[in-house]
This record gives structure tokens, C-alpha cells and sequence, in this order.
């Protein structure tokens, strides 16, 4: 769970230090590409492209179609507005995100997945949290690069891209220069992901699952997800390529791709990591992830209402290792 959940005063205050940008975290031969395309133009056209998109609201593949700017909302229940849980510098993430200083990670409130065992059902599900401006975004980035952390983490950006895009050109006239990480459920919009090339230095998906059937059960209703995660995927990979590191460790560009593990193979591990493996490449940096627990609704499904065993995890790390994966984080 994230932790230290903002007040509205820490939301308008922030950090301290606004004009300010910690030197240690600044390389001088990496430029993030949101620079370049704030410079040519690009992203001030990508940003009035993805606020259009609220009028009839196809942000991700359930095309609710409601006009969001009149305050209308779908299965996100969203509106133009955006909502943050909490901005920290998370040290669970993976190790090439971490490193000494944290990775940024701002939690936004709400999904357009909601699944049956959300791990963090009080924020997705539940929407806790607080409404903030589109500066307030881009105040909360350069805080957290400030405190020393190695990248900006949107954690659950989906239905609300054009509020983070818009807050990152506010953040780019206070100095922000570190990577930028779309951490995302995999339930996207190609449309958008496309709209994101030239913006976004480091993609971290999750692959839910490989079977139509066990998404539409357990992410309400959400059929077409093995398809929309796998050819937004793609895309991503087309964009960034595989993760880059400096000497430090430290993620500069590329794709990082989350597996979460579910009890009896619900996840389709076997299938996920052939995917990757015949898509993509088989040095994709992969986190086959063992942390299931059953929270929110998992307890309704006797097959969500236990942990992963040892041997299931193994298994799954076998399939990955048979697959000819080459670059996996196991936790």
C-alpha cells in the first residue's frame, strides 16, 4: 500500500524548493524526451489532442464515450478532474527504478479496470484521495526530483493522461529533467499510447492475464484486455525498446513489464512469458511478481482466496526461464 496519503496544505505547498533541481540527479548527457517534444511544440499539440478525447472519452478500451468536461463519468468514474492518493519516493518498486533515491511515485485515485482483488481497492476502488490542479501535478514532479528521486512515477495514469500531460509542462518550466514512468494497469488505449511516443522514457505495464475469459470475470467485464494490454504493449516496445540503464543501475529509457502471479495459473504465466518471447524479445526486462494477496472482492472466489504457493511461484520462474527470458526480476 502507498503510504503517506497528502493533506490539501502539503498538496499547495509541496516540498519547498520549487525553483530548485537536486544537482545529483541531473546527467548531462541524458535529456528525458519530454524535453524535446515541449521544445518543438510536440507537446503542447499532444496535450490539446488527449484534452479532446474528454468530450467523448475513449482514454482506454472500454470507450465509455461520456463528455467528462461537462462533469459526465464512465467506468472510472473520473471527471476532467484529477485526484492524488499520495506523491513519495517509493522503494519497492524495482531495483533499476530505486536505486539510492526512490522512485517518484504519484498515486492517482481511481482505475478503469477495478479489479475483483485490487491490491490497493481503497485507492482504485474507492477513490480516497484528493482533487488537484493540473500545476499541482507538475509541483508534485519537481518536488519529488527535488527530495533526490530517480524518475516521476504515474501510478495508474490511464484515465486521467490529459491532466498529467497538461501538469508536465508546468513541470518543465520549474526544471524538471528526470524520466518519466507510465505505470499502468496494460488495459490501454493504443490510440493514447501512440499520442504518448516522444513523452513517456520508461513504460511499466502490467500483463494481467492471457485468457478473455478470466478478465472478464475478475476486471469487471473487461474481455478484450489479453488483446488491448498485448498490442498496447507492442507499442510501447516500439517506442522505448528494452530498458537502459546508466552506470549506476539506474533506468533511463525502455520497457519494464510486470506479471503479477495468481493462484491455479489464472494469470496465464505460461502464455505470457511465450508471448514475450516471440513479440517482444527475450532480454524484455520482466518482474514475475509473487505479492498476491487476496484483498477487496478475492474472497468471494475460492480460487482468489489464497496466496500463491512456493511451488507455483517456481513453476512460474521456470516457464519464464523456458521461455528464454533473459532479464527477469523475481520478488
Amino acid at each position: 500500500m502507498p503510504v503517506n496519503p497528502l493533506t490539501r496544505r502539503e498538496f499547495t505547498a509541496g516540498a519547498g524548493g520549487m525553483g530548485m533541481v537536486a544537482p545529483s540527479m541531473l546527467r548531462k548527457d541524458f535529456e528525458p524526451v519530454y524535453l524535446r517534444a515541449e521544445r518543438s511544440g510536440t507537446l503542447a499539440g499532444r496535450v490539446r489532442q488527449l484534452w479532446s478525447i474528454y468530450r467523448n472519452c475513449r482514454l482506454c478500451p472500454r470507450q465509455c464515450g461520456v463528455n467528462r468536461l461537462k462533469g459526465e463519468t464512465g467506468v472510472c468514474r473520473s471527471t476532467s478532474r484529477a485526484k492524488v492518493y499520495s506523491a513519495h519516493a517509493h522503494f519497492g518498486e524495482e531495483r533499476p527504478l530505486v536505486g539510492r533515491g526512490g522512485s517518484g511515485t504519484i498515486f492517482f485515485s481511481n482505475c478503469n479496470l477495478l479489479c475483483q482483488f485490487c491490491q490497493n481497492w481503497e485507492i482504485n476502488h474507492r477513490g480516497d484521495g484528493s482533487y488537484v490542479s493540473d500545476e499541482q501535478i507538475g509541483r508534485l514532479m519537481v518536488d519529488l526530483q527535488n527530495t533526490g528521486c530517480h524518475n516521476i512515477n504515474f501510478v495508474t495514469p490511464t484515465h486521467i493522461v490529459p491532466n498529467i500531460m497538461n501538469g508536465l509542462r508546468a513541470a518543465i518550466a520549474r526544471g524538471l529533467r528526470v524520466p518519466l514512468v507510465y505505470n499502468c494497469g496494460g488495459y490501454e488505449s493504443l490510440e493514447v499510447i501512440k499520442l504518448l511516443d516522444g513523452i513517456v522514457d520508461i513504460y511499466l505495464p502490467d500483463f494481467k492475464y492471457t485468457d478473455r475469459k478470466m478478465s472478464e470475470k475478475y476486471s469487471s467485464g473487461a474481455a478484450d484486455y489479453p488483446e488491448a494490454a498485448a498490442a498496447a504493449i507492442e507499442e510501447m516496445h516500439r517506442q522505448v525498446g528494452e530498458l537502459v540503464v546508466d552506470e549506476r543501475g539506474i533506468a533511463l529509457r525502455g520497457l519494464i513489464i510486470r506479471h503479477l502471479v495468481l493462484p491455479q495459473n489464472i494469470a496465464g504465466t505460461d502464455k505470457f512469458v511465450a508471448w514475450v518471447a516471440s513479440k517482444l524479445t527475450r532480454s524484455t526486462y520482466v518482474n514475475i511478481m509473487a505479492q498476491y494477496r487476496p484483498e477487496h472482492n478475492a474472497h468471494r472466489y475460492p480460487e482468489l482466496s489464497r496466496r500463491i504457493s512456493s511451488a507455483e511461484y517456481r513453476q512460474a520462474l521456470d516457464w519464464a526461464r523456458d521461455a528464454g527470458l533473459t532479464r527477469l526480476d523475481s520478488r
